[in-house]
């Protein structure tokens, strides 16, 4: 379709229907959808996991799994009826007219196929072949900002960082100047400064090619800073629409507000106050919902929510489906608001890491991924660790389990005494001190076992415990993590991504941990989930007395739940301190992108710092100060000859800087009142 005859609507979906066939019958995931995206507007879909999102997307271009059927309403895509679309139409219409970004970006390219072919492919199915395709594909890099464009071309995606690999799926999308651009998750994963990148690279392409956009994400601070209208969608149904500004800042449905307070907001701390969470779980695929689907987990529930379907009443360009939208601002809290016991300063370390080093072999070079780390760590205290990816965070916490050796000369301390560089060097009393919950719950559970098996066996290696003892320390477990029995006989595949990440947390307190490395546990959980599980963390925190190392990209997160801060770059501690003198400033320049990166909710105009290039390589680091090469307040050739030492610029807060504090904060200062 040309586009001087392009319909009103990029996309129009009308009282869509969509079922998955499980078990012998059609369970209902869509209900009765309708939705419209305007020529050029951007149009952002939240909701938990389950609720329908990416069936959303992949319904659009006809996706769908086998076992997935459309069984009612239309959709119209830049005014053609995908239904009536024969195979070859269709065929033409993703190829033309429609693109997608993934969630994961890794899945989305082929790992036997260097890049290079992968995008001159597209071309070639346009009718551009030889030189041609292969300078308008290094031109699509350049346009999603890839520095060195002929080397990427040359690499396979295993080669490539995860920004990277998200940047030339973007690359591929746009090759054919989509009027409708798909966007699912696709920074899930992606640390501060390259999400900040990537969304700015889209919002820039959005001007050049009018493109319309679908953003999917639970992520509502991405999406309030990148969509012009909103839409909640709960057990496929919309809820809630409208001006994305309007419906963050006044929702109207209770499930909006529930999902806005589970958000860790202005600087909130552990120690302030639990974060609001849902109660109940979403409705099951195919449930049989007669009233509101939403009247089981809302408190302003009455009789009338639960036997008649709220219609979507018009408040003046917004809609929603709630009996009391009046009301909604209204509803309780569901969690109580305890306040997390602040680490004794006086107590000694659990845990003393000094001179920490980490060196590897590769291809004839040596990479330093962690450089003379020192810091401890006391009873019940979370050191929460950020920078980008390939900073070190995960290999710093590889050395602390033992499961890779640090360089000789280096020590770790648990509790006062050494530990052996080598996990199976370790005692059994030293290994069970010290556990680990990983990002992906699935790839550390077995999913052959029941959850009663999976923690049982801990149980019986790490505590050593059998019988009526280890029942009753299991049910124990299971209650401390918000689990109840009858999750005890299932199998992991059969549990949402939130209660396998709970039984995993079960699983590393099996053996009364004293410290427990936290890696990503909530990158890819939605908000509601996220919550509940922060909550949890801190829970069993004041509990046990335990200590976390807590690893994440979400700096919010990271505030709320950690005392400590350690900000890595190129395996160097660039700031050391108290979580809200490294949050709230004088930091370091490093510390202060990372932060000016992160999207907020509220659509406040605050000064981006932006950072040039990629992370350097850890084997070929440059001279002086590691960051001087990406460094915005880089002072003179100092920076570049003398690598600067992690000095105390305040009590208990560490910089590696050139720049005295008391001109970081001047400057800092400065930054804030400029405008935007």
């Amino acid at each position: 379709m040309t586009n001087s005859a392009k319909a009103e609507n990029a996309l129009e979906v009308t009282d869509l229907s969509v079922a998955y066939r499980v078990a012998g019958r059609n369970r209902a995931v869509l209900r009765n959808l309708s939705l419209t995206i305007g020529q050029g507007e951007a149009y952002g879909l939240v909701g938990e996991s389950g609720c329908g999102k990416s069936t959303v997307a992949l319904t659009v271009v006809r996706y769908l799994p086998r076992n997935g059927s459309i069984t009612g309403g239309t959709i119209s895509l830049d005014g053609q009826n995908v239904m009536k679309l024969d195979a070859e139409a269709l065929r033409r219409a993703r190829a033309e007219s429609v693109s997608m970004v993934y969630q994961d970006p890794g899945k989305a390219l082929n790992p036997s196929i260097r890049v290079g072919r992968q995008l001159t492919e597209i071309f070639e199915l346009g009718g551009i072949s030889g030189q041609a395709a292969t300078d308008r594909a290094i031109a699509m890099l350049n346009r999603v900002r890839i520095s060195d464009p002929m080397s990427v071309m040359q690499r396979y995606p295993h080669q490539l960082s995860g920004g990277m690999q998200q940047r030339v799926a973007i690359a591929m999308a746009l090759a054919n100047d989509p009027s409708m651009l798909i966007l699912d998750e696709p920074t899930t994963g992606l640390d501060a400064t390259v999400e900040a990148e990537v969304l700015n690279l889209i919002a820039q392409l959005r001007q050049e090619l009018s493109a319309s956009i679908l953003f999917i994400s639970h992520n509502l601070a991405v999406v309030s800073n990148m969509c012009d209208r909103v839409g909640v969608l709960y057990a496929g149904m919309l809820v809630e629409e409208g001006p994305t500004e309007v419906v963050f800042n006044d929702p109207r449905h209770p499930y909006t507000v529930a999902l806005l307070r589970c958000l860790p907001r202005g600087g909130q701390r552990k120690d302030q106050g639990r974060l609001d969470t849902i109660p109940g779980f979403l409705p099951g695929i195919g449930a049989d919902i007669k009233g509101c689907a939403f009247a089981d987990r809302c408190a302003l529930a009455d009789d009338r929510c639960r036997s008649e379907l709220p219609p979507l009443y018009d408040l003046g360009g917004r809609l929603s489906r709630c009996f009391h939208h009046d009301k909604a601002q209204a509803l309780p809290r569901a969690t109580p608001s305890d306040v997390a016991p602040v680490p004794r300063a006086a107590a000694a370390p659990v845990l003393r890491v000094t001179g920490l080093n980490k060196t590897y072999a590769s291809h004839g070079h040596a990479l330093r991924a962690v450089k003379d780390v020192s810091l401890d760590l006391r009873p019940g205290e979370t050191l929460g660790l950020v920078g980008e990816s390939g900073s070190g965070k995960t290999t710093f916490a590889r050395l602390l389990l033992g499961l890779v050796p640090p360089d000789a000369g280096g020590t770790i301390e648990l509790e006062g005494k050494a530990l052996a560089p080598r996990l199976e060097n370790r005692s059994d009393d030293q290994i069970k001190a010290m556990q680990i919950v990983f990002q992906n719950p699935d790839s550390a559970l077995n999913r052959s076992h029941s959850i009663r098996h999976l923690i049982g066996r801990a149980l019986k290696r790490l505590a050593g415990l059998s019988g009526k003892a280890l029942e009753a320390r299991l049910n124990d477990l299971v209650r401390s993590v918000r689990l109840t029995d009858r999750h005890l006989a299932v199998k992991p595949r059969q549990l949402s991504g939130g209660l396998k990440q709970r039984v995993a947390i079960a699983r590393a307190f099996a053996g009364d941990p004293r410290i427990v490395v936290c890696d990503e546990p909530t990158s890819a959980l939605d908000v509601s989930v996220q919550a509940a599980i922060l909550n949890l963390l801190a829970d069993l925190q004041s509990k046990e007395d335990v200590s976390y190392i807590f690893i994440s990209h979400d700096l919010a997160v990271v505030r709320y739940l950690s005392d400590k801060i350690a900000v890595l770059y190129l395996g160097r501690i660039m700031e050391l301190g108290p979580s809200e003198e490294v949050f709230s400033g004088p930091h370091h320049p490093y510390t202060e992108a990372l932060l000016s990166a992160v999207p907020k909710l509220d659509q406040t105009e605050t000064a981006r710092i932006r950072l040039d290039g990629e992370i350097p390589s850890a084997t070929n680091p440059p001279s002086g100060c590691v960051f001087h090469t990406r460094c915005p307040r880089k002072i003179g050739p100092i920076c570049e000859q003398q690598e600067p030492p992690l000095s105390e610029a305040q009590p208990g807060h560490s910089i590696r800087c050139h720049i005295p504090y008391a001109e970081l904060a001047r400057l800092q200062r400065a930054a804030v009142t400029e405008p935007a």
